[in-house]
């Protein structure tokens, strides 16, 4: 795999196969690379430690530890990581935990690509 430029790897995190593969889609017709998925908060941070990718996008509700333990534990190892958190409608008090936390920015599923570009952009410049 060709690295397109540096500062558009991606590390998607989520525990449904399909929500993953809909942010892939959506950033990788948009110019950037999936350096790699995880499914949990402890593949998250060691695919992080791993990969060094210039941005995650994180499920907040996830099986076990939640997105925001894999933030806490990638900004304890990394301070300037960029995270993007993902959580359905109604999880407003666990963004506002992930914001403290370290996350950059959020999206609300149901994805709109727009929107998930614009907290891409954001949060990369």
């Amino acid at each position: 795999m060709v690295k397109i430029t540096m500062g558009k790897t991606v590390l998607i995190v989520d525990d449904a196969k399909f929500m993953r593969m809909m942010i892939k889609n959506i950033l990788v017709s948009n110019g950037f690379e999936v350096a790699g998925e995880a499914e949990n908060t402890a593949e998250a941070v060691a695919k992080y430690k791993e990969l060094s990718p210039s941005l995650v996008t994180m499920d907040v509700v996830m099986p076990g530890d939640n997105g925001i333990e894999a933030v806490k534990q990638i900004i304890a190892y990394d301070p300037d990581a960029k995270i993007i958190m993902c959580s359905a409608l109604g999880q407003q008090g666990l963004l506002v935990e992930a914001i403290e936390a370290g996350a950059k920015e959020f999206v609300i599923k149901p994805f709109k690509p727009a929107r998930v570009l614009e907290a891409v952009n954001k949060v990369l410049h």
